[in-house]
């Protein structure tokens, strides 16, 4: 927080509902912040940013560039848990301190900047990155400096590394889930597919392509478009759209880019009554820029979504709106943000030390029964069980659940899709 006032009243019910997490999720009595504070040379052997009262730790995502829009909300997400945190005691009796830093949307940058904040802040772990340009620019100096990463964006999968917590969903999770429904749901026999031209967009199309083809009984895909990060002139792209008339669109347009593109489809005369598409990239934090009337009646495939009903995304959705305005909005990639500081705790408390090997040795198995998305699951492969989601946007920028998965085993490494 920001001042020394107490917590209101919203906040209390949420820290009281949160701080059950390890209660409920392992069967042990209490969480060390509370309860006992162990000299520091126990718990960091590593040389790590740990005093006898504080601990370090990064968070490092684009404030700036094109990427801004869709990364804003997993600053705030990751602040507003760690606040949380520090208010419940801090883990094993230290305050966390945050060193922000901006990655520009800007690949070197993003490596540059971890480098600085593991050789130089030494800080325990990093909340942060959103592309998978800019996870794959930070993962070699997170293997060679020793650092941890909690990373909160759905992604292509074929990666596992002992140094990443994986908070988003991989392409087996959102991807395949969302085709089968688009199939099976909707009817659609004929896809168009679009992208950002980068590492998560063509992958991830690379991997829809193979599961149409060859799982998707007489489907197949009639074009298949890239676009520069950060393009706003798509109007030659929908032109070739049109002509191919789809039965559905599938996306993974990202960032700034989104704005553009939708609000020049509508322009176009291709919108929700009239045209199917699915975004693997849209949620409520784009809708706010793009303008629900431009994606009213479109649909995207998320294991989160704002308006889910239960009680735990409630209490959620009202803290976050306490702490960053009434206007502010949560989308996937920022629940699943906000997911990371919470491992990270949980996992710390198990291993009764900040040391990354320890960490990441004892994070397998970690379950939250009251994340705001529902319950979750850390797999050995450090990603997440979870559920995949079908939203149906509204004007009002928020999407009405239309479908939603059994809970989902990660496998960042399918059969048959590299």
């Amino acid at each position: 927080m920001t001042d020394s006032k107490k917590p209101s009243f919203t906040r209390r019910r949420l820290l009281k509902s949160m701080a059950a997490l390890p209660i409920m999720a392992t069967g042990i009595a209490g969480s060390g912040s509370l309860f006992a504070k162990p000299a520091t040379s126990e718990i960091n052997t590593t040389g790590l940013a740990v005093t006898d009262d504080t601990v370090k730790v990064g968070i490092l995502h684009s404030l700036t560039g094109t990427m801004a829009i869709s990364e804003t909300g997993s600053v705030e997400a990751e602040t507003l848990a760690i606040e949380q945190i520090n208010e419940m005691g801090g883990i094993l009796g230290r305050k966390l301190e945050i060193i922000t830093e901006d990655g520009a949307s800007d690949w070197p940058t993003f490596a540059q900047r971890a480098r600085k904040l593991l050789r130089e802040d030494n800080v325990a772990s990093i909340m942060g990155c959103w592309t998978s340009a800019s996870r794959k620019a930070v993962l070699p100096v997170l293997e060679r400096e020793n650092g941890l990463l909690y990373y909160p964006t759905f992604y292509e999968g074929l990666e596992q590394s002992p140094n990443v917590i994986y908070t988003g969903q991989e392409a087996t999770q959102q991807v395949l889930a969302s085709l089968n429904w688009l199939y099976n749901e909707k009817g659609v026999r004929t896809f168009y597919l679009v992208g950002s031209d980068y590492i998560w967009p063509r992958t991830t199309m690379k991997i829809a392509r193979i599961h149409i083809e060859q799982h998707l009984d007489g489907a197949s895909v009639v074009g298949e478009d890239y676009a520069p990060l950060g393009h706003t002139s798509f109007g030659s792209m929908i032109n070739r759209i049109r002509l191919r008339r789809p039965d559905a669109i599938y996306g993974a347009v990202v960032g700034g880019s989104n704005v553009a593109f939708f609000r020049q489809l509508v322009s176009a005369g291709l919108d929700g009554s009239n045209q199917t598409l699915l975004n693997l990239a849209t949620t409520e934090d784009e809708v706010l820029g793009i303008g629900g009337e431009n994606v009213e009646g479109f649909y995207s495939s998320m294991k989160y979504f704002q308006s889910l009903d239960n009680e735990n995304n409630q209490e959620f959705v009202r803290a976050f709106k306490e702490r960053w305005g009434e206007d502010s909005v949560i989308g996937d990639v920022t629940q699943a943000a906000y997911l990371g500081p919470w491992l990270w705790k949980e996992a710390v408390e198990r291993a009764g030390s900040f040391d990354v090997a320890k960490v990441t040795a004892h994070s397998p198995g970690i379950e939250l029964n009251q994340a705001p998305e529902g319950y979750v699951k850390v797999h050995d492969n450090h990603h997440l069980w979870s559920k995949t989601r079908i939203g149906q946007w509204r004007r009002d920028g928020q999407a009405d659940v239309v479908w939603e998965s059994d809970l989902i085993e990660p496998d960042p490494f399918p059969e048959g899709y590299q």
